[in-house]
């Protein structure tokens, strides 16, 4: 393994001195392992481990901290680990590193270095961590792939033995199926349930780690005390030895910013442009650090993490008595969930403070608790309350600019006094909250009088909010119901959020601020009512009785590691031992992944004179380009050139989708011009020198809805229909209508796209480095733009970092625009995550309107459905995912009389485009809700009543046979006969996806197989590995035709030089067609080898290829596969669109917070069974239904809708602002199951394509809290019926929770 990293050395390499620890170049060790991806520190991908000498507790304190965020100038006197020094597969592999590949943890492999750094750092701490520290260890870390299960299940076999299952103890636990889940299967007895072995992992032995390089010890014990100060072309970074210093230094630079974490200004200066020419770093202080307690209170140093604060707070209420810890444990609650853990680890307790952040976590319960800031100067110390003013940022309160925090003192609680802590996000963990809260209340001694009420808001303004008015006036009052009711009336009068307040949703911000105090309310009065706690109860009153339906209110969701059983048919006992297929083999590149090993496209090694491109992007939505001045941008030092549309010597893109503006601009965010220099900071600093004038344009189009108004279009109406349907619904018994809205999706692959393009000296040749889907997509753009043949331009894919179908069309227009520039030297673009966000566009939201007739009885007569799609400002795929969406829209169900409708919008916004499910996820939404509606009056036996039962035809006139639908719901049914309570929510999905593209020559694929005289066999082919695994099917399915062990095969790159004229690597049939075309090729090899075996079948496999090669026999081979028939006829409407289904069950059951809108899928389950028929590989099968169903509960549930302004600016940039399901969103049981014993002769060795058909179970939690909801407002008696919109986010789940205090919100709103 690499050593560790000392920041000295770092320090040599300086360029400017903000410049962060992320891997930029120069650099004195090429070291790729450590993952770029956000920028901001919020997706964990960067980790890294810091290990410094803790001055106070004289011990080496490991953490772990987010690359992107952490100046290198903060690092003096540090070791960093990055993954290369933890193991590598050219010495030694970590245990963390060999159990999370062989725990199938690792698809794309992109966030897999950080995920390994994070649990690396937690085991040097904790060898034998707890779950709970698991899952806050790995709660700063995103994933896209795998859906988390098999990560955690990695690290819980470091964990110290769960007390979870009471069974444990005997050796056996209440998820091992054994026999019983056998019988349930079927009746199979070859039912597998492991997927890795855990006996043959290493054990883990600290003692063999890495030690603390003995020079910075030195340094540590003898610590340097003069100034140092690191001078930059724009910034001076000065870090003072002495509090001394740093005070005379806080007088001459009074604007300087004190820098600890950067977990503040980092992303300020990332994303707001902030800048500051002079940084003061006290870290070097221990002063800052030092910790104190008195019989009144603790004092923390303001340069304390909050990891920290996090322990000494532990610590504290571990010692104390409950009473005097109020505070304490408050703030605790909210530590847990603040950030992830590297923020934590970096951002200290007085950088928290003084940022005063609006949705600031700590400072409402900080404030209610009588908090005070130690201030001090070159002229003295003195103290202020950290109160509402200080809060408000008003000057009398706050400090002065030569005043530094040097610590923050925190009181004890005392008897008859509680303190709470409050909040609301889109996620559990990792995510800024939308409400804060702390409260506190002191009771008159042995009373429930009031004397003493402090409550403080977080997000519901510009600053923490004290409710200083409210808690006056209900001093002196008894803790009971009339005083919650006045308590909410007068908050939300004192609390008013203008319309445009701050991030929005007014009234489910207002709802929380009153629905947070009544959960204190019933917090206190729970306390209250222990025995003993009170000596009396005035005039003979009685406390108010809490009843036990209102005491779930004071459950908080816990994070807990995720159990499951995963089940599959075991391999036949007669299968030869060397066969892989059907086995679960790790995944080819896993331990690549852990190790950070594998090479993405920015990890290839930069050269000399390589040039960097940085894209100029509209700012307007509809607009006239009336000028493009680039003479500032061009006079920077470092810019080569900025190449626009005249640029391009052949097409610049399609007529109505350039690749480069000409004249017009039709969104925010559409490429104009790009720059290239000699670094990538010099290529953003001419960006924002490049000035464009515009002329608006009308009309401007943002939403669907518009689009209908001003029938703004993208393609003519597709349409299919069957049976009569307004006869229909002239017969049926009920008829109910409805609306269903589906937001959009962002891709949020970990990897964002970037290409690197690399011009030969000779013949206008280029090789082109990129992460895409569709190699030869790119390579026939390129050509058409540059005009030379196709035949000159080579594309190379080693591994994509995740695409789900926002790797298929656009990469081909960054490589395009890169290579207009090939008379440069190489040219490489890697966009942000901000820019990528910006640019490429999603999933198409989607807006539904059905009408479904049905008899009493359940079944359906007739249904109607119209979508319209928001495609944004071009084509793209819109058109296709139009059919897509209609083709599929019946899913599971027999509907003699049919009518669907769509249309894709065009809109002023970026054009959005293919996405994992490719419309099937939207529309069968549609379908389902109009099933559920139909439910609601008719009982949940609906859906099996109205689905497939016999071979049929779908809408379309393809014949299918639905018996392993069938048998999916039937093996659901068995699994949930004990599962189901009503007062939770619980919702079953059956699904029918068709699988491939709706035509013969998008499943054609090529492969390309050589035999080398030593026997080794190099194997390519025409699909691009995008973390699914295809290059493990496709050695899989090599090994078992040519009966030789995967270990003599090597899978190099996809290349358009070895298998051209490839098909985009997308609608789940990657593997299907590679993998004949692969094995087409072994067969023709092994034709040619058969007479040579014959003649020595003894011999070894080296011995037949070397006679074969002393014979002249070839030993390479082209295979091909000339694809599944497929075709449509959109004017007759009928067709065999799609080679075969996927049929799959899912059941979730989840719980809701009806006074928060959280919900979780918690203590229960997730069921799904999924008709794999004869799954190549197991582990990655199962690895693709998991990771589906996250990002398909994602779209449901959390990941809420882009935001734009009202200018069509795009406001959700980055993890911060749009969240992906994270690691606490797992089902806390999650099971999968394979089909067993299915066949489908169509397909190799009757195997199916699983990429995409799981998404759309995902929407079995979105249902099952649609139950959960109309449960709670059947018992407020308010009618059932409510538009559905997806996602489900927390706030539309409060506001359809309708109670008294959404009522109180409205009636104060209507009266204001």
């Amino acid at each position: 393994p690499v050593p560790a990293l000392q920041g000295n050395q770092l320090l040599q390499t300086l360029g400017e001195p903000d410049r962060n620890l992320f891997l930029d170049r120069p650099f004195p060790v090429r070291l790729t392992g450590t993952k770029y991806a956000c920028g901001r520190g919020g997706c964990g991908a960067c980790t890294v481990m810091v290990s410094k000498h803790d001055p106070v507790s004289r011990k080496i304190r490991h953490f772990s901290v987010t690359a992107c965020l952490v100046p290198i100038c903060s690092l003096y006197g540090a070791a960093v680990t990055t993954v290369e020094g933890v193991g590598s597969i050219k010495t030694r592999l970590h245990p963390v590193q060999e159990r999370i590949a062989k725990s199938h943890g690792t698809q794309c492999g992109f966030c897999t270095p950080g995920m390994v750094m994070s649990m690396y750092t937690l085991l040097r701490n904790h060898p034998q961590p707890s779950e709970e520290q698991l899952m806050e260890a790995l709660g700063g870390n995103l994933c896209r792939c795998t859906g988390y299960r098999p990560i955690l299940e990695s690290g819980r076999t470091f964990c110290a033995e769960s007390s979870g299952c009471q069974q444990k103890g005997r050796g056996k636990c209440c998820l091992d199926q054994g026999e019983n889940a056998a019988s349930s299967l079927g009746g199979e007895s070859d039912i597998c349930t492991e997927l890795f072995a855990k006996d043959e992992f290493q054990p883990l032995d600290p003692t063999q780690e890495l030690i603390f390089p003995p020079e910075l010890l030195r340094m540590a014990e003898n610590p340097e005390k003069r100034t140092l100060t690191f001078h930059g072309e724009r910034v001076t970074w000065i870090s003072p030895g002495t509090l001394k210093d740093l005070l005379e230094l806080k007088v001459k630079h009074p604007d300087a910013p004190l820098i600890l974490g950067n977990t503040s200004l980092g992303p300020a200066k990332k994303s707001q442009g902030h800048f500051h020419p002079v940084l003061l770093s006290p870290a070097r202080i221990s002063e800052l650090s030092m910790v104190s307690t008195t019989s009144e209170g603790l004092t923390i140093g303001a340069g304390c993490s909050l990891a920290q604060v996090k322990d000494i707070l532990a610590g504290r209420v571990s010692e104390l008595p409950e009473e005097k810890t109020q505070t304490y444990r408050a703030l605790l609650k909210h530590l847990k969930r603040l950030a992830g853990q590297q923020i934590r680890n970096m951002a200290s307790l007085g950088g928290h403070i003084m940022s005063r952040h609006c949705y600031s976590d700590l400072n409402p319960v900080l404030a209610v608790g009588n908090t005070a800031l130690n201030l001090m100067s070159k002229e003295g110390t003195r103290q202020i309350p950290l109160d509402r003013d200080f809060l408000a940022g008003l000057a009398s309160a706050d400090l002065k600019p030569e005043e530094i925090l040097e610590s923050v003192y925190i009181p004890h609680s005392q008897r008859w006094e509680f303190v709470s802590a409050f909040r609301q996000a889109q996620c559990q963990q990792n995510a800024l909250a939308d409400v804060t809260a702390g409260m506190r209340v002191l009771f008159q001694e042995g009373t429930d009088t009031i004397e003493d009420l402090s409550l403080a808001y977080g997000g519901v303004g510009d600053a923490t909010i004290s409710a200083q008015k409210s808690c006056q006036q209900l001093l002196g009052r008894h803790w009971n119901e009339p005083m919650l009711d006045e308590a909410c009336r007068l908050l939300l009068d004192e609390v008013s959020l203008p319309g445009g307040a701050p991030g929005g949703s007014v009234e489910f911000k207002r709802t929380l601020v009153v629905s947070f105090f009544f959960k204190f309310y019933l917090e206190v009065l729970q306390e209250l009512k222990k025995p003993g706690k009170l000596l009396s109860v005035p005039d003979g009153r009685h406390f108010p009785e809490i009843s036990d339906r209102f005491l779930s209110a004071l459950e908080d969701f816990p994070a807990t590691v995720p159990q499951g059983v995963q089940r599959y048919q075991s391999v036949d006992s007669h299968q030869a031992l060397q066969d892989p297929v059907g086995r679960p083999i790790m995944h080819l590149s896993g331990l690549k992944h852990a190790t950070g090993e594998a090479i993405f496209c920015d990890d290839i090694p930069t050269v000399d004179k390589e040039l960097f491109m940085a894209l100029v992007t509209s700012t307007r939505a509809h607009a006239k380009i009336i000028s493009v001045d680039l003479s500032k941008a061009l006079e920077l030092p470092g810019v080569v050139d900025v190449i626009t549309a005249e640029d391009i010597p052949g097409t610049n893109g399609a007529e109505d989708d350039r690749l480069l503006a000409v004249d017009k601009v039709l969104c925010v965010g559409q490429i104009v011009c790009a720059v290239v220099a000699e670094t990538e900071a010099q290529a953003k600093r001419a960006v924002e020198e490049t000035k464009i004038a515009y002329e608006d344009l009308e009309p401007v189009i943002f939403t669907i809805e518009d689009a209908i108004k001003h029938s703004s279009f993208l393609c003519p109406e597709k349409k299919l229909e069957q049976g009569n349907v307004e006869k229909a619904f002239e017969e049926v018994d009920q008829i109910v209508e409805g609306e269903v809205h589906v937001g959009g999706q962002e891709h949020f692959y970990m990897e964002t796209q970037r290409v690197l393009v690399i011009p030969k000296t000779e013949d206008k040749e280029l090789d082109i480095y990129v992460s895409t889907q569709d190699p030869a997509h790119v390579q026939k753009t390129v050509s058409s733009t540059l005009d030379i043949p196709i035949n000159r331009i080579t594309c190379h894919v080693k591994r994509v970092g995740g695409g789900f179908g926002g790797k298929v069309g656009r990469p081909a227009v960054l490589g395009a625009i890169a290579a207009v520039g090939n008379w440069l030297p190489h040219s490489s673009c890697l966009l942000d995550r901000e820019d990528d966000m910006l640019i490429t566009g999603g999933r198409h939201p989607l807006f539904g309107k059905y009408k479904v007739g049905f008899m009493n009885s359940g079944r359906i007569r007739a249904l109607d459905i119209e979508c319209f799609i928001n495609g944004g400002c071009t084509l793209d795929d819109s058109e296709l995912v139009t059919e897509f969406l209609i083709l599929k829209m019946e899913n599971a169900y027999k509907i003699h009389n049919l009518r669907f409708r769509g249309r894709a919008c065009m809109t002023n916004l970026p054009s959005n485009t293919a996405f994992r499910g490719f419309g099937f996820p939207q529309g069968t939404l549609v379908t389902e809700s109009c099933i559920t509606a139909v439910a609601a009056k008719c009982g949940p036996s609906v859906r099996e009543k109205n689905m497939y039962k016999t071979v049929d035809k779908t809408i379309y006139k393809q014949a299918f046979n639905p018996e392993p639908l069938i048998r999916c719901w039937n093996e659901l049914a068995e699994f949930n006969k004990k599962n189901y309570w009503r007062k939770r929510g619980l919702a079953v999905v059956p699904m029918k996806f068709s699988v491939g593209f709706a035509a013969t020559s998008f499943h054609q694929a090529a492969a390309l197989v050589h035999i080398y005289t030593d026997g080794s066999v190099l194997v390519t082919h025409g699909g691009n590995e995008l973390g699914q695994g295809i290059h493990t099917k496709m050695l899989q399915v090599a090994s078992r035709e040519l009966k030789v062990p995967t270990s003599h095969m090597h899978i190099c790159e996809t290349s358009t030089a070895t298998v051209p004229n490839t098909i985009a690597t997308a609608a789940s049939i990657g593997s299907d067609v590679n993998g004949r075309a692969v094995q087409n090729a072994c067969q023709i090899l092994l034709k040619r080898l058969e007479p040579i075996i014959k003649k020595n079948p003894e011999g070894t496999w080296e011995d037949w290829i070397e006679a074969a090669f002393e014979q002249r026999i070839s030993l390479s081979a082209t295979g091909y596969f000339r694809g599944y028939e497929a075709f449509m006829d959109w004017e007759k409407g009928e067709g065999d669109p799609f080679p075969y289904y996927v049929y799959g069950a899912a059941s979730s059951e989840v719980e809701v917070d009806c006074l928060t809108g959280a919900h979780k899928v918690k203590k229960i389950r997730t069921d799904i069974v999924m008709d794999a028929c004869c799954s190549l590989n197991p582990a990655i099968d199962i690895g693709q239904i998991e990771g589906s169903f996250t990002q398909g509960m994602g779209l449901y549930t959390t990941e809420e809708e882009l935001k734009y302004s009202p200018e069509g600016v795009l406001y959700s940039r980055g993890p911060d602002d749009y969240k992906i399901p994270t690691i606490t969103d797992v089902p806390e049981e999650f099971n999968v199951s394979l089909l067993p014993s299915s066949q489908t002769p169509l397909t190799i060795y009757s195997s199916k394509g699983l990429g995409e058909s799981g998404m759309f179970l995902g929407s079995s939690v979105f249902f099952a809290i649609a139950d959960a909801v109309a449960t709670a407002r059947r018992e407020r008696d308010i009618a059932e019926d409510f538009t559905v919109r997806s996602p489900a986010t927390p706030e539309r789940v409060r506001m359809a929770c309708a109670d008294r205090f959404t009522e109180m919100v409205r009636d104060s709103r209507l009266f204001s």
